[in-house]
């Protein structure tokens, strides 16, 4: 400790011996922290905007389904109401909300056109707990209860429909007995959501879709959301418990590609962390040599007086985790000066149609996450003293014969 308290304003000062070169290297590793953390920033919104647009249009962190109505959902694989040990499940501390749906392959027909869609049966109620489709009604209104027999569409849907508020479309899909079963219903709403979705899924009263299909009180599927203390894991094995005869997933099987972009987002970070780090430590080492090399004589007459190699390692490596470590700070400010600009989002303009086909928002909300920004710094920091420990040993290898020499 005695060394350290001894060293450390010698190595300060030292730094500042030649201003152009510590600065060249703070802005070598200042923008190589600001990349890194820049880059994890702007994946992990695009990651986290890719799980909540498909978690939070019908998702949820999971679901229970018929055995086989993934592979082809069919009104005949359906589920009864939950009830027993499924309904305690699902209404117990493990599960923060849930929603039970009919959901079935459909036709709509508006008086000019016709297209493929998806007749969804929700309860209004029990959809605010795991949707934000309800929230996000553009014009009209949101279903007011299980038996409203209204209908919600998408406003894209609507336009291609060449349909609008208030006029009627006819909604055709196969019945329980295998017929063919149509009913006609009121547009109340046009919600706004991403372009797939808005083209996809009509919505209706949970109690109109099962007497148009004729299921009693059957339904499709359950989609349910864990409470956040309890954990998605331990959710789904109170529900798999409760329900043996069902097939229950979670979000990361029912919707690959946002799980895929989650999962990749680190690794493409870690990818990039390490070809940033490869060029800062070029900068690290080069510029850590010329100084060593311009300090030769310096080196060799503190061993003349006594300095052990080992002091003068630790020196030379003290100047270079006080360079490194003004270098990193820097680059975290200037990720935050980055980020702080977006904090209530960043519309991707031009760019939304593109980003909504590979199931991301318009908006995307960047944001410095703590443990990442520590560890990245810690990692670069670590990392570049470990480089410049090359420079240290040199330094160390310094001749007070030579030194003399050229006294």
């Amino acid at each position: 400790m005695g060394a350290l308290s001894l060293l450390a304003p010698i190595a300060w000062r030292n730094l500042w011996r030649n201003p152009r070169r510590t600065f060249i290297t703070l802005a070598v590793v200042a923008t190589g922290v600001w990349s890194i953390l820049s880059f994890d920033v702007m994946f992990r919104a695009i990651a986290d905007g890719s799980r909540e647009a498909a978690l939070r249009l019908l998702t949820g962190e999971a679901q229970v389904h018929a055995l086989g109505y993934l592979d082809d959902p069919d009104i005949s694989r359906r589920l009864p109401a939950p009830s027993g040990a499924l309904l305690a499940s699902l209404n117990g501390p493990m599960v923060a909300g849930w929603a039970a749906r009919v959901r079935v392959p459909a036709v709509g027909q508006s008086e000019y056109r016709t297209r493929a869609v998806t007749l969804v049966g929700v309860d209004p109620t029990a959809e605010r707990e795991v949707s934000d489709v309800p929230t996000e009604i553009g014009a009209g209104r949101y279903l007011l209860g299980p038996g409203d027999a209204g209908v919600v569409i998408g406003r894209d849907l609507a336009a291609r429909l060449k349909t609008r508020l208030g006029k009627r479309i006819i909604v055709m899909a196969q019945a329980a007995d295998g017929h063919l079963a149509e009913t006609g219903f009121v547009i109340v709403g046009l919600y706004d959501n991403t372009q797939g979705a808005e083209d996809e899924f009509v919505f209706t009263g949970l109690t109109p879709a099962q007497s148009m299909l004729g299921v009693g009180a059957d339904i499709s599927e359950i989609s349910f959301d864990a409470a956040g203390t309890a954990g998605l894991d331990r959710a789904l094995a109170s529900v798999k418990q409760a329900a043996p005869g069902a097939d229950v997933q979670s979000w990361m099987t029912l919707v690959p590609l946002a799980y895929t972009i989650e999962s990749f987002s680190q690794t493409y970070t870690a990818i990039w962390l390490a070809i940033m780090f490869v060029l800062m430590a070029i900068g690290i080492v080069n510029t850590q040599l010329m100084a060593v090399f311009e300090r030769t004589r310096e080196f060799g007459l503190l061993q003349a007086l006594g300095m052990r190699p080992g002091l003068v390692v630790l020196l030379v490596s003290m100047e270079s985790a006080l360079l490194i470590g003004l270098g990193v700070v820097v680059g975290i400010g200037l990720a935050l000066a980055t980020v702080a600009p977006f904090t209530h989002g960043l519309d991707l303009g031009f760019l939304a149609a593109g980003a909504e086909l590979a199931g991301v928002g318009r908006v995307l909300y960047p944001r410095l996450d703590l443990h990442d920004t520590v560890t990245y710094s810690l990692i670069v920091w670590g990392l570049g003293i470990v480089a410049a420990l090359w420079p240290a040993q040199a330094a160390a290898k310094a001749s007070p014969a030579a030194a003399m020499a050229q006294a």
